[in-house]
């Protein structure tokens, strides 16, 4: 093959690749991406050309699939120690010191109650009384007599650990609770099911549901590199600094 050919040759071979766009892969909990990443995809793709994949999964999964350099980043509404704490708790071994943690919004946790529902506040006592399972009736606050079915998710394990702690002190949600899988399931199970109550992100609020007042539980939604944030990162964290005004 003459030199000319062997240029030709490469160029037609390389043409494929040379038009692909740049990308970004950022996986996490679905309370995350809703909230802060997927609102900006469009503009962020239209602004720069750079493709911003997401890939919505329990944060825990999020983390191994950074530490597998499977993706760019990882994206989660709870701190890099809980997340390594819950995976060790499942026998995932993740290396903190391999992480670089960034907080880039905050995440609100409501109740949601059955769209039926008129309760209209609910204090931290009742809380724990309710998901601990010693309230089994609404009548016992004023609400109608409905038996309460306490929604639980199964992959929502930050945000499980935060009510958990912050909630209920510690004490296992009740036993009798209906389990569920993600977020979205969460929110869909509480709509269906008359007396039920769950726990989502503020993000996944819609008409289905009812969301009484509560005291505040919020958390950072952070962003995770492995090692320092490569370029295409902090491209994206200066466009959504523009936008929302946000990261620290």
């Amino acid at each position: 093959m003459n030199k000319a050919a062997w240029i030709f040759f490469l160029l037609l071979t390389a043409w494929p690749f040379s038009g692909r766009a740049e990308e970004i892969v950022i996986a996490g909990g679905g309370a995350a991406i809703a909230h802060v990443f997927a609102p900006m995809k469009e503009d962020f793709e239209k602004n720069t050309g750079i493709v911003l994949t997401l890939k919505p999964m329990n944060a825990v999964k999020a983390l191994v699939t950074l530490q597998e350099e499977k993706a760019d980043a990882a994206t989660a509404a709870h701190s890099l120690r809980d997340l390594v704490q819950n995976g060790a708790r499942d026998g995932i071994k993740l290396d903190a010191s391999a992480f670089r943690s960034m907080e880039v919004a905050q995440n609100r946790l409501v109740v949601m109650v059955n769209k039926a529902n008129r309760i209209s506040a609910l204090d931290r006592s009742q809380l724990r009384d309710l998901f601990s399972g010693r309230i089994t009736n609404w009548k016992e606050l004023g609400g109608a007599d409905e038996p309460v079915t306490v929604v639980w998710g199964t992959d929502t394990v930050g945000q499980n650990s935060q009510f958990v702690r912050e909630v209920l002190d510690g004490e296992p949600v009740s036993s009798a609770a209906l389990k569920v899988t993600d977020y979205l399931s969460i929110r869909d199970k509480v709509a269906s099911v008359p007396g039920a109550v769950g726990i989502d992100p503020q993000g996944f609020v819609n008409a289905s549901i009812n969301v009484p007042d509560i005291p505040l539980i919020s958390s950072p939604i952070m962003l995770f590199t492995k090692g320092e944030p490569p370029p295409k990162i902090k491209k994206l964290l200066e466009f959504y600094e523009a936008e929302f005004s946000f990261v620290q």
